[in-house]
């Protein structure tokens, strides 16, 4: 016989994640990076004196390119248009991405308020999560196995048979299934300061699902 079982273990997020990025243009590749360096450093002096780990700052991604434009192609009546005009160089393009780490989800919403007025651009991916997860994935397993063998038990009784042993084990779940979605919305008060955005944290539902085979005589 093949049975299923559910797990489910409901807890409050304590850690929060969220990327930043830093981007500066030059004709000169070092002014951009001078720049992207002067301002990435002073977010990231902002986040350690608010808190934050040095081990919980990462840098995820770090690029130089350049940035073309073209001059436009002539068109005329009756005449298939001209290819664009001579591509000349605007500047070039450094851009360094950094991900983050919140363990005080008290704080997170002045973070993302003080990075933005220092200079980070494409703030996103802010998410929360849980520090000891495999703890919880565990916990919500050990429900789903018990609700399985509870199922099992109801079975052989009212088929008159008795397991024997396992012969298969199926496991999938794990995931979180989110009660409160966390919205940060900005604003500034009216001395030009940066408002911190609300961040409602909410309740997440750690989800197992197993199923089991076991031959029965």
């Amino acid at each position: 016989i093949t049975v299923s079982g559910k797990g489910e273990v409901v807890a409050v997020p304590d850690i929060a994640t969220f990327s930043f990025g830093v981007t500066e243009e030059s004709l000169v590749v070092k002014e951009a990076q001078d720049e992207a360096a002067k301002t990435a450093n002073a977010i990231l002096d902002f986040l350690k004196k608010n808190s934050v780990a040095e081990k919980d700052i990462k840098t995820s991604g770090y690029n130089i390119y350049p940035r073309y434009e073209y001059g436009k192609g002539i068109t005329a009546p009756g005449y298939y248009p001209q290819p664009e005009g001579k591509r000349s160089l605007t500047a070039y393009v450094v851009s360094q991405s950094v991900s983050v780490k919140v363990r005080n989800l008290g704080e997170a919403g002045k973070l993302l308020a003080g990075i933005g007025e220092i200079g980070a651009t494409d703030v996103s991916g802010l998410s929360f999560d849980f520090d000891k997860r495999d703890e919880l994935v565990r916990e919500a397993r050990d429900e789903a196995i018990k609700d399985a063998r509870g199922e099992a038990a109801k079975l052989t009784k009212v088929l008159g048979v008795r397991l024997v042993r396992i012969i298969s084990y199926n496991e999938g779940g794990g995931y979180p299934v989110y009660y409160a979605k966390a919205e940060a919305t900005y604003g500034r008060g009216g001395d030009g300061g940066p408002v911190s955005p609300e961040i409602p944290v909410g309740e997440d539902k750690i989800v197992s699902n197993v199923t089991i085979t076991y031959e029965i005589k």
